[in-house]
């Protein structure tokens, strides 16, 4: 029976709900994201750009969307635990769909300024478009609950104390999962003020950061852009505030700079300005896709006269590399081969850098969903991918050559245990102090390996070893 045709109670005539563009459109963000383990920050732009185009949004709107949706996505556990606390259920007996509603109002009362009639409203609206009435009676039920209190007010009564559990303390408040909370406190090996200070910077919209391709781009042009600020520590980035949009940059959509985290930046320059024994010609990008590391080494190599090899084993993701290298001032090649059985004879290079797959512990700013999805034993799977490369990379390094071992995580299994259980295997290689090759850059610890820091430094938790082979 359609809701036209069902009986009417006296004095109360059908209203149709209202469709609300914003909300319906983050909406169907958490759904996809939810239903095809898609991530926002490739579902979202999409999304907002039809939304334009078809003249149903304006800059606030786009803004506010982004906003639902990154922000519902960064305190999920939060969340999660409040809601719990208001249905006379267990969550996970809850429809995903009604729970991303849920999750968008809740947001909304306890993460935004948005007023709360305005928030139980617009989402009980967004229910009966998305859901039916009769579930938007339930989210309506459940909303109302959730706005007697708000977010301290909450996190006092579903969050553990942290005396008697200071991980699930932590987990609850700052929206991440336990065992993520673990491990990044472990890697940090500090007190409390530490890892909260990260665990909150993991729940902070990050900026857009530019890099200058060198002989193609400068800072000074794309400072020359609205709300462009210069990047703290590397030479070539340049920092948009106030939600810039970097396909609105000239030089961006040109490929003459590109959109690369500070710390992305940092690994390729310290990799590039190691100090070497003897000739410097041949430089190899191991894990090259998507390329922005690649196309950052190849204009440094270019400058120098030596040649980059980008390779990388996913043939669509090779495409992604030879555009963002398109137009490299100087000599480079694009191949697809797996880095694990290279094509190359060993000894054929003079800098090598392998920036392994990880679990992305180290970007969980820009992609939140990740720490809902990634679990303990994920680790387990890339740990004989990530040693075979690095094993790959001292192979191909000549002697008196330079290896880079980066990886966008922090968790020690993928960082100074893959490096330390792979140097016993090679003692003709050593760790070399990578500090003096990020110069400016405080906070990097006792070497000589590095670790970056949201909270520290302003970038994804990028971290890098870097080896000489010796012989």
């Amino acid at each position: 029976m359609s809701d036209q045709s069902r009986p009417r109670k006296p004095g109360k005539p059908y209203r149709r709900p209202k469709k609300d563009p914003v909300r319906i459109l983050a909406f169907e963000a958490l759904r996809a994201v939810d239903e095809r383990d898609a991530y926002a920050n490739l579902v979202l732009p999409p999304l907002l750009r039809k939304a334009r185009e078809s003249g149903d949004f304006d800059a606030r709107d786009a803004a506010l969307a982004t906003e639902l949706v990154y922000g519902t996505l960064r305190r999920q556990g939060t969340y999660d635990a409040v809601i719990a606390a208001c249905v006379d259920r267990p969550l996970r007996d809850v429809d995903p769909p009604v729970l991303d509603v849920l999750s968008l109002g809740v947001h909304q009362l306890l993460g935004t300024r948005i007023p709360t009639h305005a928030a139980v409203s617009a989402s009980v609206e967004l229910a009966r478009v998305v859901l039916g009435d009769g579930r938007a009676k339930f989210v309506n039920a459940v909303l109302r609950k959730v706005a007697q209190d708000d977010l301290d007010g909450w996190l006092q009564r579903v969050a553990p104390p942290y005396d008697e559990d200071p991980e699930d303390h932590l987990a609850v408040v700052h929206s991440h999962p336990r065992w993520i909370v673990s491990a990044l406190w472990d890697s940090l090996g500090g007190g409390r003020a530490g890892i909260e200070d990260l665990l909150e910077a993991d729940n902070e919209r990050p900026e857009v950061t530019l890099v200058a391709r060198p002989g193609r781009a400068t800072t000074e042009e794309l400072l020359g852009e609205e709300a462009a600020m210069p990047g703290r520590w590397s030479p070539y980035a340049v920092r948009l505030t106030e939600g810039g949009e970097p396909g609105a940059v000239e030089a961006v959509r040109e490929g003459r700079a590109g959109v690369q985290d500070e710390g992305s930046q940092l690994v390729a320059l310290a990799l590039a300005n190691a100090t070497l024994d003897g000739r410097d010609e041949r430089w190899l990008d191991g894990c090259a896709g998507p390329g922005g590391k690649a196309a950052l080494l190849a204009a440094l190599a270019a400058e120098r006269g030596a040649v980059l090899l980008a390779s990388e084993k996913q043939p669509h993701r090779a495409g992604l590399v030879a555009r963002a290298l398109d137009g490299n001032p100087g000599l480079y090649q694009v191949i697809a081969a797996d880095g694990t059985r290279p094509p190359w004879r060993p000894g054929s290079f003079d800098r090598v850098l392998m920036d392994v797959p990880c679990t992305g512990l180290g970007a969980l700013r820009r992609r939140p969903e990740a720490r809902w999805r990634r679990r303990p034993d994920d680790l387990e799977g890339f740990a004989p991918l990530q040693r075979g490369l690095l094993r790959t990379a001292l192979d191909s390094v000549r002697a008196g050559g330079i290896v880079g071992y980066a990886t966008c995580s922090p968790h020690l299994a993928e960082t100074r245990a893959v490096v330390d259980d792979v140097l016993k295997e090679y003692p003709a290689a050593e760790l070399v102090d990578a500090r003096p090759f990020l110069p400016g850059v405080p906070a990097l610890g006792e070497g000589p390996d590095v670790q970056l820091w949201p909270h520290l430094h302003g970038t994804d938790a990028m971290y890098l070893a870097l080896i000489r082979r010796t012989g």
